[in-house]
């Protein structure tokens, strides 16, 4: 499977294959900080980032939703989106933390997630 579900002008959307949920939003152009991102760009990302959200919330029905951005290791700006469950191997750390257990998750299909998230994207 390809692991970009989305992409315009202005920024591109990715898998992270994990246990959990977890799509990241890059801007296209090689920008090393939100701040320094023209307002088009910005309000692309914050529109994906709202309807990925909210389709987490509805499809997987979380505990919780992360959202991160670093860029230490990768300087280009990019948000990661995750959805977060009190039995998945991290939780209450951060995915990058310490792992507290074996995850037992029983979600629904994350293809169809994909598409769902596409759709709704593909009307920015």
């Amino acid at each position: 499977m390809d692991t970009v579900i989305y992409e315009n002008d202005l920024i591109k959307i990715e898998i992270e294959p994990f246990e959990i949920p977890w799509l990241k939003i890059f801007t296209q152009k090689k920008i090393k900080e939100f701040s320094q991102c023209d307002t088009e760009t910005k309000i692309a990302v914050w529109k994906a980032l709202d309807i990925i959200e909210k389709e987490m919330l509805s499809y997987f029905k979380p505990a919780k939703i992360n959202i991160a951005s670093f860029g230490n290791y990768v300087p280009h700006v990019h948000f990661h989106i995750q959805a977060r469950f009190e039995n998945d191997s991290f939780f209450p750390e951060p995915t990058w933390g310490t792992k507290k257990r074996d995850a037992s998750l029983n979600l629904p299909s994350i293809e169809t997630f994909y598409e769902k998230c596409k759709l709704m994207l593909n009307k920015l």
